[in-house]
């Protein structure tokens, strides 16, 4: 089995925090929102998220040595919650949303809270990060990994600034319907990760009988 490559480090960002999942996240926000306070919003939590992303990426090795985790059980255990949020996907079930009565006097505060979980510390894509940048233990590695998932922001924060107009108005069933083909992927990605993880712990696996 060959190691994670770079792009699956995209693919796997773009599936657990790409434009499917937040389109459908500042889609709620924009029903309560002008569109001036949405792009605001936008390029003020794309930034965070950016941020949080960096952090992570470069400290993981530190994360890891503090909570005494080992590579193979954060690869494990990352591919399993990928494996549940990809079925979940599927079954159109959202996870990580939750919402809350009380709101923030101030508007930004307040959109940045309702976008915690599914963008700004998206558990996925926390989760994501450390696997990633644990596959390789190079700054090289963690700079690229780093460089992906901005990249994937990046992406987010210019699909919702283009799409924004149409937000208040847009249909939900054509990203659900897209969400839905991402959990397929992510849950391919998931079972490689467990495989991966196995393998470097010494399980033995058969080789692919189709020759990839």
């Amino acid at each position: 089995m060959s190691a994670i490559t770079l792009s699956t480090v995209f693919v796997t960002f773009f599936a657990v925090v790409g434009p499917p999942k937040v389109l459908l996240a500042f889609a709620q926000l924009s029903q309560s929102r002008t569109p001036a306070e949405l792009r605001k919003l936008t390029l003020v939590s794309s930034l965070v998220a950016a941020l949080v992303g960096l952090v992570l990426a470069y400290s993981a090795d530190f994360m890891a040595a503090l909570f005494h985790i080992s590579d193979q059980s954060l690869q494990i255990a990352g591919g399993v919650i990928f494996f549940i949020y990809a079925v979940a996907l599927v079954l159109g079930i959202h996870l990580g949303g939750g919402k809350e009565d009380a709101h923030l006097a101030n508007p930004l505060a307040d959109g940045i809270r309702e976008l915690l979980l599914p963008y700004v510390a998206s558990p996925l894509a926390i989760t994501a990060l450390l696997v990633e940048s644990l596959t390789r233990d190079t700054l090289g590695w963690h700079s690229t990994v780093a460089a992906m998932y901005v990249a994937v922001i990046a992406v987010d924060c210019l699909c919702v600034l283009l799409l924004a107009p149409l937000l208040r108005a847009s249909r939900r069933t054509s990203l659900e319907v897209l969400s839905r083909l991402l959990g397929l992927l992510l849950a391919a990605v998931g079972v490689e990760m467990v495989l991966y993880g196995l393998e470097s712990l010494g399980v033995h696996l058969a080789d692919p009988q189709n020759g990839h």
